[in-house]
């Protein structure tokens, strides 16, 4: 035997025992627990980190693509506004309360004029300075929906003028006048004021599709009717939808063969029957996909001191206050006039009254 080296280090040799079964199956065992416990942190190990199922990728596209709709539907309802702003009477600014049409609760004073084609044979039609056909107040913000229509035959004391029918305060004073003579009448604070742009208003109205209403018998003849150029109309009753031109023609008609019953009342709540159909129309889905083109046209349906942030905050406060029940200040009877016309008086109570319904939204 050599002598063994002291530099050399000692070392022993093993030879591996076959592995048996048993000692397979414990590895396979100890291999698989990791795998199992990767399969419980992650049940789709196939797919991937950074990898999204296709749904929600679809889901996201689809409400990216709904914010860039109203955000692009804000912007033009803002610009067209903006634009529009003004076209009210610079002095009307002096007599108005301001304010933001949608925490508090606010009046809005809505007028509509009565000029009619210069072709018209409607009684009226060129006669003088145009008259308020509609006088509406609007409470909304902060929850509020109430209105409430005064008849334009109500006579009332106009400052300056006397006894009037208070449709004539437009006529004399333009929105101005028309805004303390209402105020002076309810004693309302009155913070804005629209008015209804006739021209541009059944354009309004065709941007959303029209709008439905539901009518009695109607057999009317406005601005001497079609054969003057104006519109006549023939209606059943029951639930109708209509455009522009037609829901317009509604709102101003004065004599139906159908009811020679009907009064100027009954106009005056078909006017807020009408608004009631705009504003279901506004919120409606069909609407949401013409929602451009309804922000665009709808400030030029109308004059206002307000500019586009304070009215969209109004057709916010609109759109969240619930729909307002049909409110008249209702005549307590009928005097004639110095000129001969005859006019409907209001008792100081029932104004009142009236305005404290209002009041309470």
């Amino acid at each position: 035997m050599a002598p063994r080296d002291p530099d050399r280090p000692e070392y022993s040799v093993y030879r591996a025992r076959p592995r048996g079964l048993r000692d397979r199956l414990r590895g396979e065992e100890e291999t698989a627990a990791p795998r199992a416990r990767r399969r419980e942190r992650d049940p789709h190990p196939s797919r991937g980190r950074g990898r999204r199922a296709p749904w929600r990728r679809i889901l996201k596209a689809v409400v990216l693509a709904v914010i860039g709709w109203i955000v692009l539907s804000i912007v033009l309802f803002i610009v067209s506004a903006q634009i529009e702003r003004g076209k009210t009477s610079g002095a009307a600014n002096g007599v108005l309360a301001g304010g933001f049409p949608l925490f508090s609760k606010e009046n809005i004073l809505v007028l509509g004029a009565d000029r009619r084609p210069k072709s018209s044979k409607e009684p009226g039609a060129n006669s003088g300075p145009a008259r308020s056909d509609t006088i509406m107040l609007m409470r909304v913000g902060g929850g509020a929906s109430a209105r409430l229509s005064i008849p334009r035959d109500t006579v009332v004391d106009i400052p300056g003028h006397g006894r009037q029918k208070i449709n004539a305060a437009y006529a004399f004073g333009g929105t101005r006048l028309a805004i303390k003579t209402v105020s002076a009448l309810t004693g309302l604070k009155i913070n804005h004021v629209v008015e209804v742009d006739f021209t541009n208003f059944p354009k309004f109205i065709d941007a959303m599709g029209g709008v439905d209403v539901r009518t009695g018998c109607i057999r009317a003849e406005i601005s001497g009717g079609r054969r003057n150029g104006g519109q006549t109309i023939h209606l059943r009753r029951g639930t109708h939808h209509v455009g522009g031109k037609t829901a317009l023609a509604l709102s101003r008609i004065r004599h139906n063969d159908c009811n020679p019953a009907e009064s100027d009342l009954t106009r005056v709540r078909r006017q807020q029957q009408i608004l009631n159909a705009i504003k279901d129309r506004l919120v409606s889905p069909s609407t949401f996909l013409r929602l451009p083109w309804v922000s665009w046209d709808a400030p030029k349906a109308i004059k206002t001191d307000m500019g586009g942030p304070s009215l969209l905050g109004l057709a916010a406060a609109m759109g969240t206050g619930g729909t307002a029940p049909v409110r008249v200040l209702t005549p307590s009877g009928v005097t004639t006039l110095p000129d001969g016309e005859a006019g409907l008086t209001v008792t100081p109570s029932g104004v009142r009254a009236a305005v404290a319904r209002f009041r309470k939204g």
